[in-house]
């Protein structure tokens, strides 16, 4: 596998990366599989910082085909999810876009809740895994979007979820949705808040899909730079997501580029330093814990805590919700997922729970419906 060099700042394009840190051996899938560990795919996972502009970027870059070769279920699974998805298609509703193209809309979820609102309204999604239901007002087309894009469908708006974070030349893809669209139709989409994820230290921040702290001073330079007016922006939970309608207007206006470089490296050496600083509590912890040890989420959120050195032998079993992870494996560990039912018969069990802006949703269900004697580290 050749990896892919990202030598220059994303938004300046000059060559001033420093180094910040590297996780050895990460694990490039951030889902689980089922064949053996000794396939899995593991990359240096290298964090820099540009000095022109305080973005952190990683270097270098798994290819497309081979981080996005089969989904892993993110954004699909989870009452906090579907609120999401919900409170999005209600916020493009101020807009009324009637002939829609999504991109990256896999499981077709805020298709369907949009369609829910508008069921006027036409959608195209272009997305590379697409699980989509059956809706003859849905037009799939399997793919990756660029700049070579041509929508086969009339449409008045480009809608994107949780898609922006994962672009490796972020100017290059808010170009190409600018020149799709005419002079005053829109862009909406959502972003996760990641200035707020990475201060409280949540490890579904950054990773190999998510290659660039994104955060609103960035976002809104973009797209000024494109020809975009921001005229709508909303914040679903103070942790999560923001929502953001623009619209396309020709503009003279040659935007300053953000210096975030010393309140950025801040936030991440605060982030490392916490992380290891917790590892090595969890481990004392587990070591005089006489019950059952289990790690809530079989996706990035453990990993990180595994590379970061948590004990993995202590660990009894992965926790997911998802049934699709169940019974499976989760990749880069020796660990295999259960439902979280299997605490109800469980003896003195601790549950190690570091699950960002889903942590009350995960505790919750567990102390309310399947057992209120859960030991939760946090």
């Amino acid at each position: 596998m050749q990896l892919i060099k990202r030598d220059n700042c994303v938004f300046s394009d000059k060559q001033d990366l420093e180094h910040l840190y590297t996780f050895r051996d990460f694990p490039v899938f951030m889902g689980c599989v089922d064949h053996a560990a000794d396939r899995d795919l593991k990359v240096d996972m290298s964090w820099w910082i540009s000095r022109s502009t305080g973005s952190i970027q990683l270097n270098p870059l798994v290819p497309l085909d081979v981080l996005y070769g089969s989904g892993h279920g993110s954004g699909s699974v989870g009452k906090l999810w579907r609120r999401h998805h919900s409170a999005f298609a209600e916020f493009m509703g101020q807009y009324g876009p009637k002939k829609v193209l999504e991109i990256g809309g896999g499981h077709g979820i805020l298709a369907a809740n949009y369609l829910q609102l508008r069921p006027d309204a036409n959608w195209t999604i272009i997305e590379p895994n697409p699980t989509v239901p059956s809706d003859a007002r849905i037009h799939i087309v399997r793919g990756f979007f660029g700049p070579k894009f041509v929508s086969e469908e009339e449409i008045d708006s480009v809608v994107h979820s949780h898609v922006l974070e994962h672009i490796y030349e972020p100017m290059d893809f808010m170009a190409s949705i600018s020149r799709l669209l005419g002079d005053g139709q829109r862009h909406l989409f959502s972003v996760p808040n990641q200035q707020i994820m990475l201060k409280r230290k949540y490890t579904n921040c950054i990773n190999f899909e998510h290659t660039v702290f994104l955060t609103e001073p960035f976002i809104d330079y973009i797209l000024r730079r494109n020809n975009f007016r921001i005229e709508g922006k909303q914040y679903f939970l103070e942790d999560h997501s923001i929502f953001y309608s623009a619209i396309r207007e020709e503009q003279s206006l040659c935007p300053a580029c953000p210096d975030e470089y010393e309140k950025n490296r801040g936030i991440y050496e605060d982030y490392i330093c916490y992380h290891k600083e917790l590892i090595r509590e969890l481990n004392a912890r587990m070591k005089n814990h006489q019950g059952e040890i289990y790690l809530f989420g079989a996706h990035i959120f453990a990993q990180y805590l595994l590379n970061f050195g948590l004990d993995e032998s202590r660990i009894r079993y992965l926790l997911d919700n998802d049934s699709a992870k169940q019974n499976r494996r989760l990749a880069g560990s020796q660990l295999w997922v259960k439902s979280p039912g299997i605490l109800r018969e469980a003896k003195s069990p601790a549950v190690i729970l570091r699950a960002g802006a889903f942590q009350s949703e995960i505790k919750n269900d567990i102390l309310d419906n399947i057992n209120p004697g859960v030991v939760f580290w946090e």
